[in-house]
Parts: structure tokens; C-alpha cells; sequence
């Protein structure tokens, strides 16, 4: 499979996993134009190797953990937009999912990929270790790690809801 072919078979699923990965839209956009344009120049290489999805894939996991570290590329996010108005059943929803993906995006970025290649990409613990350079034991652990502080933090930030609610 040439380059190009790749791209259009694979591109929308490596938009997608950058898009759970950095949870937004237009830096994940980036995140796959960065990565596609380093595996364009020595694609000859990744399309020999036994599976160049994976390695595509570390490539993605491993730009955007880089992208973190950088200390100028930090974004100070708010608690809420003060022009918007409350309520509704769907914006309950949407402000729940947003909570949700604003703890997932406070884990470390390892148990962070771990548990979206787990649960948004249906990987298994061989193929995610495979793609983080790692053991599956570590991937385990990652993600035990990773449900526990969303358990914790969910438990701690949750409302308690009053009988009439």
C-alpha cells in the first residue's frame, strides 16, 4: 500500500484517535497533519515493517504527549462560559460528557492514551503496548491508575442529589 492509499483508508481513524487523545477538533487536525508529513518521509521504511498502523499510531500517541510537554503550548481552560444559560436535559448531558472529558484530560498523558486506545479504539492490551513501547503489564496499570483517579475524581466532584431532583 503506497502513501497516499494509507491516508485514505487510515486517515479518518487517526483524525478520530487525535481527536479523543487532545479533545480538541482543530489541535488533533494538527497533531495528524505533523505526524502524516513525518511518515510521508520515510514511509518506505513504515510500509515494510510488519504493521505500519502501529507504528503510525506511537507516532500520533508520542507527538501529542511531546505537544504536553512543551511548557509554552499550556492552555488555561474555565469553569464556564458566563454568557450561557443553564438547564435543560441536553445541556445537562453535554455539560456532563464535558465534565467527563475534562478529567480524562487531566490524567497523565500515558493513562490518558491508554484508556482511549482501550475504550475508544477497542484495543487490546498487546496492541497498546505495542504502540506505547511498553509492557502490558504497564498498560494494566495505567489503566488501573487512570480508572481509579476518574473514579475518585467523579466521586469528589458529583453533586449529591436531593429526593425531589
Amino acid at each position: 500500500m503506497d502513501f497516499h492509499e494509507y491516508v485514505y483508508a487510515r486517515g479518518p481513524a487517526l483524525l478520530r484517535l487525535a481527536c479523543l487523545l487532545t479533545g480538541d477538533p482543530h489541535r488533533a487536525e494538527d497533531l495528524v497533519q505533523e505526524v502524516l508529513a513525518g511518515a510521508y518521509t520515510k514511509w518506505h521504511r513504515i510500509s515494510t515493517a510488519d504493521r505500519p498502523d502501529v507504528y503510525v499510531r506511537r507516532m500520533l500517541v508520542n507527538a501529542n504527549i511531546s505537544w504536553w510537554r512543551r511548557l509554552t503550548n499550556r492552555e488555561v481552560t474555565i469553569d464556564a462560559v458566563p454568557d450561557r444559560r443553564g438547564g435543560g436535559d441536553h445541556e445537562q448531558a453535554v455539560a456532563e460528557r464535558d465534565a467527563m472529558w475534562r478529567l480524562i484530560r487531566a490524567l497523565p498523558p500515558k493513562q490518558r492514551a491508554v484508556l482511549v486506545l482501550r475504550y475508544y479504539e477497542d484495543l487490546g492490551d498487546a496492541a497498546i503496548a505495542e504502540i506505547l513501547s511498553c509492557s502490558t503489564a504497564t498498560v494494566r496499570t495505567h489503566a488501573m491508575r487512570g480508572l481509579a483517579t476518574l473514579r475518585e475524581d467523579i466521586s469528589r466532584h458529583r453533586a449529591p442529589r436531593t429526593l425531589g431532583a
